[in-house]
């Protein structure tokens, strides 16, 4: 899709949107794990809503990897040697519809995996080697200053936890909701977003 599509998105089209790129592009592979793109993401929803977190954090863990589809720059694959900031293009095609919890949480994902690699050794030694491998193209673990300035973001632990749904989602084997299941409630999202603004 290109930008002058982009301009042409309102309130009322944006989850019909959305819906058209799962159908399109869910079924592609996700970086060499054992789970499609729409799995990943539906999958990370699925155990969002198990667990009773807020709507935005369910929708914020549907959405977080929707950049790759959107992104100008194209899909990231594991033979990739740069990075192609899958996070700030989902969250700038986001951005007019959806309160910042979310596009935070979709903004910041990728740097959230930079900060628990470089402040949690546990969570770096059960990353998948596709996480390990965009990890290095993503700037590895953040340093002393990176890790401070991260954690003045005022969605910290919603970014940090959102991050943790987005690893738990590479499970060939389970079953979720489809993308249908979601949409009323991305809708209300978008709604209460839209008419606080």
């Amino acid at each position: 899709m290109t930008q002058t599509n982009f301009a042409e998105l309102t309130q009322h089209n944006i989850v019909a949107f959305l819906q058209n790129i799962f159908e399109r592009r869910g079924d592609e592979e996700y970086l060499g794990e054992p789970v499609t793109m729409a799995q990943h993401m539906l999958q990370g929803a699925t155990l969002a809503e198990q667990k009773g977190l807020d709507e935005r954090i369910v929708v914020a863990t549907l959405l977080h990897d929707v950049g790759h589809f959107t992104s100008e720059f194209g899909m990231f694959t594991i033979e990739d040697t740069h990075d192609r900031f899958h996070e700030v293009a989902g969250a700038q095609v986001l951005e007019p519809f959806f309160p910042s919890i979310v596009t935070d949480c979709v903004r910041h994902h990728v740097a959230a995996k930079r900060y628990l690699c470089a402040t949690n050794s546990e969570y770096s030694e059960n990353l998948s080697s596709a996480s390990v491998h965009s990890l290095s193209l993503q700037g590895g673990p953040m340093n002393n200053e990176e890790v401070s300035n991260f954690e003045q973001l005022p969605n910290l632990t919603d970014i940090v936890a959102v991050r943790f749904l987005d690893d738990a989602g590479k499970n060939a084997n389970m079953n979720t909701p489809p993308f249908d299941y979601f949409m009323p409630m991305i809708q209300r999202v978008v709604d209460a977003h839209c008419c606080a603004t």
